[in-house]
């Protein structure tokens, strides 16, 4: 691995401490435009690096008691099958469909991002705030109600686009635990971590015998990850989570459109 791949490892660790996600938006385009791998191959492994990072997270917000255990494990569930789903149909598409694909995510996760902006501003629900969940009284880290008739078809979705496109979905899986599973923003957040970490590794799964994994590689590169999350989960506190949102979503509709204009022709 160059220095240059040393240091965008540390930068996706980085994002999902400092934002809670983010961390596969940015490490599939290392993979394929730093890195010099497949888009297939890229996605796989952006999965396990992803979902490793992501559990190391999760693990830090349960510790301050800002994970929903049950919540998890039914939307976790539900994620792992979909994304294992579509892990299995990628098959059926070229890697430029899946890059296409994977930059309209980008795209949308930047509308998303836009958005959390602007009502973090009013009610004070930003990054900053969910990471330090810890002061949350433990009867508000309950869910006090599921729609599974909601939940179930949410969960496949977003898994189905993990599998395909290797996104975590953390910008997806938070809206839908706070307005389907009832659970509280920052709560959310550590929840949405463990799902991340479910889900990832049975897209994971799904991919291999697929591609061929550069086990030593991918080692190294969770490795730097998880140790930019740590930095990032530190560095939270000091950093204006608004400005911070607006400038990466500023990122990813700039990248989205690379992707989309060096993949365009190819699957027209």
């Amino acid at each position: 691995m160059n220095v240059v791949g040393l240091v965008l490892a540390v930068l996706i660790g980085l994002s999902l401490g400092l934002l809670g996600g983010g961390g596969s938006i940015l490490a599939v385009p290392v993979f394929v435009y730093v890195l010099g791998f497949g888009a297939k191959e890229a996605i796989a492994m952006s999965l396990a690096v992803v979902g490793i990072t992501s559990l190391f997270g999760a693990y830090g917000h349960w510790r301050a008691g800002s994970v929903d255990l049950r919540v998890a494990l039914i939307f976790g569930a539900v994620a792992m099958g979909g994304t294992y789903l579509g892990a299995r149909l990628a098959v059926f598409f070229s890697g430029a469909a899946q890059l296409i694909l994977f930059a309209g995510v980008m795209i949308a996760a930047a509308v998303f991002m836009f958005r959390d902006t602007a009502s973090g501003a009013a009610d004070g629900a930003d990054g900053a705030d969910d990471a330090d969940g810890a002061g949350e009284s433990g009867s508000s880290k309950v869910s006090k109600g599921m729609s599974l008739g909601l939940i179930v078809p949410e969960g496949l979705a977003v898994g189905v686009l993990t599998g395909l496109v290797g996104v975590g979905g953390g910008f997806l899986i938070v809206p839908a635990l706070v307005l389907l599973g009832k659970v509280p923003m920052k709560v959310a957040v550590g929840t949405s971590l463990l799902v991340i970490a479910m889900k990832s590794a049975a897209g994971f799964v799904g991919y291999l015998g697929q591609v061929e994994i550069p086990w030593a590689f991918m080692g190294l590169f969770t490795a730097l990850a998880i140790a930019g999350s740590f930095a990032g989960a530190y560095l939270v506190r000091f950093i204006p989570q608004q400005s911070l949102k607006k400038a990466f979503a500023v990122f990813l509709v700039v990248m989205g459109g690379f992707i989309l204009l060096q993949n365009g022709g190819a699957v027209l």
